[in-house]
């Protein structure tokens, strides 16, 4: 009796939960198999899946930009693997992205992963599909119209000028990166969702600052919505934000605004009672939330690595203050030199190639997602109906056959016409198709004013060296770069 008790005991601790973990890597394995399409003769691309259930996901989320360079050196320029819960194809390469993007509507749509869903919601433009695309798409692009571009440049100026100024009195040690963010998240809600100056004081826009860090950080989460998890963490501060944002949608709806411009938010508002629709308040303040997103996160990034690139190279510094003193811009304190607009920005063509240049190094935003609509091919592979497909921006920017010593920053490339038009697919940080960021001209003009106030201010110097730079999801230092800032004018 005591044997087969022993036994029992045995077959209970060890054996039967071994054959269950080898059922279900069985199942995995076949369910892995089974995506293939048999109606196509191409083969799936090489890869593996990862553990069952979860996936390659926990890698992705740990090793980020290390775990994605050896899938790239192991499997080339498609591969599959599983992430977020779904079978996926990730693409790189010019050729292999002008499939993808202009493949909207007929080979693939987009397609966030659930969390990413789930935390910014179904309203979201990111989210919305066909005609309502299109309709928020025309909408929201008023608020980026050259008019309106023209109109934002005072409050631009305005708040870089500050923070640059702030910086210089710092001494020591300026973080650069928090207050890069600091100063974009400010102008996004002026110029974007029109909060007025006077509301947000210091603790205020703390809060809404912490709340929007802590949700982009659990923006690509497993889709466990338990206490505790990355999606919940990520729903609490998303909920911290509407609040905010409904307070200012109930204030902009009570007062007829005063701005000289109006706001991406104002103009879904009155596009809304334009049309006699019922106003949905949860779409809006999930397409603001979006605006401020985009808006700001994205811009902080590149701005940052702005900062970085130039800390590295000052002949490239001083090749821009040899532009903007034949533009008459280099003094900042003669009023007569100091207005920008939108013409005198557009004539600033070297500055222009150092944000591309930037853009093309340290594109913040690393990739998209889409679904397959039906079973493709793509190079030689099958892309089965239902798979996610996610193409890469940063890997499509280190494999462009264009591009000679692709490693060195050298803005100089872009002064030749318009080269990333010879391959159109090869310099793509703002995306492509349809989907292209709807921002993207804002964002050319705001990284300019940064450049060209920055530039005319100070000199300053990376206390750490070159940084280490990481995805979460928006590429950043992994330091903060600290830097300390000189006056320029003192040292001239």
């Amino acid at each position: 009796m005591g044997l087969y008790t022993l036994f029992a005991s045995a077959l209970c601790t060890f054996v039967l939960p071994l054959l269950l973990f080898l059922a279900a890597v069985k199942l995995w394995q076949l369910y892995c198999v089974s995506g293939r399409d048999p109606q196509s003769h191409f083969p799936l691309p090489p890869g593996t899946m990862g553990l069952p259930f979860f996936g390659e996901t926990l890698q992705l989320v740990l090793q980020r930009r290390k775990f994605l360079q050896m899938k790239r050196r192991k499997y080339g320029f498609i591969y599959k693997t599983h992430l977020f819960g779904s079978p996926t194809v990730r693409i790189m390469g010019a050729d292999n992205v002008r499939q993808i993007l202009l493949g909207e509507h007929k080979l693939v749509s987009v397609q966030w992963p659930a969390s990413v869903r789930t935390i910014l919601g179904s309203g979201c433009l990111s989210n919305l599909h066909d005609s309502q695309h299109k309709n928020r798409k025309k909408v929201i692009m008023q608020a980026f119209s050259r008019e309106a571009l023209e109109n934002y440049i005072p409050v631009m100026e305005e708040e870089v000028s500050r923070s640059v100024a702030q910086w210089l009195t710092r001494g020591a040690c300026v973080l650069v990166y928090p207050e890069v963010k600091r100063l974009m998240f400010r102008i996004a809600l002026r110029i974007l969702l029109g909060f007025e100056p006077s509301q947000m004081d210091g603790e205020t826009e703390q809060q809404l600052l912490e709340a929007f860090e802590e949700m982009i950080r659990n923006l690509f989460s497993l889709p466990i919505d338990v206490p505790f998890s990355g999606l919940y963490r990520g729903l609490k501060a998303r909920n911290v934000i509407h609040a905010k944002i409904e307070q200012n949608i109930k204030a902009k709806m009570a007062k007829d605004s005063d701005n000289s411009y109006k706001d991406a938010l104002q103009l879904l508002i009155e596009h809304t009672q334009k049309n006699g629709e019922q106003l949905n308040l949860q779409e809006l303040k999930e397409s603001a939330t979006e605006l401020l997103f985009g808006g700001h996160e994205t811009t902080a990034s590149a701005a940052t690595s702005l900062i970085t690139f130039l800390g590295l190279h000052y002949e490239v510094l001083q090749k821009m203050r040899k532009e903007l003193k034949i533009a008459g811009l280099l003094c900042p304190n003669n009023q007569d030199n100091n207005q920008l607009n939108l013409e005198v920005l557009e004539h600033l063509k070297y500055t222009g190639c150092v944000i591309k240049e930037t853009l093309r190094l340290s594109p913040p935003v690393p990739g998209g997602f889409r679904v397959a609509l039906k079973t493709f091919e793509l190079n030689g592979y099958q892309i089965p109906k239902g798979w996610n497909v996610i193409y890469s921006i940063c890997d499509t920017h280190d494999v462009a056959e264009l591009v000679p010593n692709k490693d060195e920053f050298n803005p100089d490339r872009f002064m030749l016409p318009h080269p990333e038009d010879s391959s159109r697919f090869s310099f793509i940080p703002f995306g492509g198709g349809l989907r292209s960021c709807v921002g993207k001209e804002f964002a050319k003009i705001l990284l300019k004013i940064f450049a060209v106030h920055l530039t005319r201010s100070c000199d300053w110097q990376l206390l750490n060296g070159p940084p280490t730079m990481k995805t979460g999801p928006i590429v950043y230092p992994v330091d903060n770069l600290p830097t300390k800032f000189i006056s320029f004018n003192a040292i001239a």
